[in-house]
């Protein structure tokens, strides 16, 4: 968009160049002349027009392109019609030309600054624990696996906050291989976070994901598709909330939560910190931590966050709480092993609910308010590995692997 407005400013430039030079008196010709430009400058601002509307960049560039559009207007009115001195007019559009180019530059300056000390969606790298590597960070058992998968193997995708546990299971029990966590359109055991891993759950694109329990709205598409989801838990874990460091907040209420994501908490004072105004960050729809968060509330609506308050990316929640802008008054969610061993960020502090920090410990006894189970879900494939998997995934050495992965797991294998 950027390069057709600087090629339309460029064209109609020259066409007032050409205008301006021509010197000719004749009335019809002059007309002939401006109606032309008006068609060709309409056209374009109308392609423009679309343009912004749909990639919804409307708060500079609408107003922008009126600007543009009213200033070359006037500017071919006066080069054909001379209704300002040669100087005044030679003068008044170069400075209009400045404008135009300065404002621009200054606008997509400060949205490069704004990406550059705001991440939306700042995942962990997942080929760090990326099965059969030399990556220290991939659970491991210390003898071979009881069961070896043959045959068809099955097609994995899951969580982002999971993959850690299903990229163990697959090293464990896959043939030896590459197994990238991003190659979507061929590989065995991918991460395409959790909606779109449901989604391929239901398309039949994969086997087995890995994740919470599906939201609402992915029950309801499932039904609709006449698919049943068959939910294996596997471990448990913490549901988290953080806020910035620098908040002198440790420890809140349950009930506190729930008046902070419903909008009736909207002060931190009224929680006996700082006055200042709660910044709730959310996730997107269907997310698991947007879903986990959907449970806490129960009947509870959620408030409507402004769109600059929900982050695409579990990591960018974690990066937009500690962003030293936002350290009077952020407050984000996530899970424990996620936000706590996946993304390394010392700005955050996680909160204690109702007294209890969220730790393994808390978490197996169940002392702290919000642990969630999560599961290996499928939806009727007929591979022929996916019961001995399951089957193996809850044996003493799956569970293993859940624990050294650093969640905790839902049976005792010790």
């Amino acid at each position: 968009m950027y390069l057709y407005l600087g090629l339309a400013l460029v064209s109609v430039v020259f066409i007032i160049y050409y205008i301006a030079s021509s010197n000719k008196d004749n009335p019809g010709q002059k007309v002939l002349a401006f109606l032309s430009v008006c068609v060709l400058l309409g056209s374009g601002a109308f392609i423009l027009l679309f343009i912004i509307l749909f990639t919804g960049q409307t708060e500079f560039y609408l107003p922008y392109l009126i600007f543009v559009t009213l200033g070359i207007l006037f500017f071919i009115s006066n080069a054909i019609f001379r209704f300002l001195k040669s100087k005044v007019w030679k003068i008044s559009f170069l400075v209009f030309l400045g404008l135009s180019i300065i404002s621009v530059g200054v606008y997509e300056g400060f949205q490069i600054y704004e990406r550059s000390i705001t991440m939306d969606n700042h995942e962990v790298n997942l080929t760090e624990y990326q099965p059969f590597t030399d990556s220290d960070k991939i659970a491991r058992l210390n003898d071979s696996a009881s069961y070896r998968m043959e045959g068809d193997l099955l097609r994995l995708d899951g969580a982002t906050a999971l993959y850690p546990i299903y990229s163990a299971f697959t090293e464990a029990t896959y043939p030896e291989g590459e197994y990238q966590p991003y190659d979507f359109g061929y590989g065995k055991v991918i991460s395409t976070k959790t909606p779109n891993a449901y989604k391929n759950l239901l398309d039949g694109e994969v086997d087995i994901i890995f994740a919470l329990g599906p939201s609402e709205r992915q029950l309801a598409d499932a039904k609709r598709k006449g698919v049943e989801l068959t939910m294996t838990p596997i471990g448990k874990e913490a549901f988290v909330f953080f806020v910035n460091s620098k908040n002198p907040i440790e420890d809140v209420k349950l009930d506190e939560i729930k008046g902070i994501y419903s909008g009736k908490i909207r002060n931190w004072k009224e929680i006996g910190g700082n006055d200042e105004e709660i910044q709730a960050f959310q996730r997107p729809d269907d997310s698991g931590s947007q879903t986990a968060l959907e449970q806490l509330m129960g009947d509870t609506p959620i408030m409507d966050a402004p769109t600059e308050d929900i982050v695409t990316g579990m990591g960018g929640i974690i990066e937009e709480t500690s962003d030293y802008r936002n350290y009077k008054n952020s407050i984000g969610y996530s899970f424990r092993f996620f936000s706590m061993e996946m993304v390394e960020n010392n700005a955050i502090r996680h909160l204690a609910i109702d007294g209890v920090y969220p730790d393994k410990d808390t978490i197996r006894t169940e002392e702290y308010p919000i642990t969630y189970e999560f599961y290996a879900v499928t939806a009727g494939s007929d591979n022929p590995n996916i019961e001995p998997f399951l089957d193996w995934i809850l044996s003493s050495e799956g569970q293993e692997l859940v624990e050294k992965s650093g969640y905790v797991p839902v049976q005792d294998w010790e």
